[in-house]
């Protein structure tokens, strides 16, 4: 399964190949990695409809992760990717407004990366 992680933090590309070196090296994970909502609409046109999965930061500098949300579930891409909101702000505002504009999940940093796997597994197809 493919996985585009949408985050503003450079540093979280060494932590998710760390904590998924066992799926990655299996090949049961692929991650593609964006630093920015404009970069992740880019790599979404480039990958076509390879993501399966979308971990997205919800602040952003430029386009926030919501703003992306909103432009990926427009797009109607069949079947939709899947996206999972991950914020450092859980406050009831952002999980709301996540919600109505179609987030499938929805976590809060730090990550708890045994949550995040048992998460994963269920979004498999």
């Amino acid at each position: 399964m493919k996985i585009l992680v949408v985050d503003d933090e450079k540093d979280i590309k060494t932590l998710f190949e760390q904590r998924f070196r066992k799926e990655i090296r299996s090949n049961d994970l692929e991650f593609a990695f964006a630093f920015s909502g404009e970069e992740a609409l880019n790599c979404m046109e480039k990958y076509k409809h390879e993501a399966v999965l979308i971990l997205s930061d919800i602040n952003m500098p430029g386009m926030s992760g919501l703003e992306l949300l909103e432009q990926i579930k427009k797009k109607n891409h069949t079947p939709p990717p899947f996206v999972m909101m991950i914020t450092a702000y859980g406050d009831s505002d952002n999980y709301k407004r996540a919600m109505e504009l179609g987030a499938d999940d929805f976590l809060t940093k730090p990550v708890d990366f045994l949550v995040l796997k048992e998460k994963i597994k269920s979004f498999e197809v």
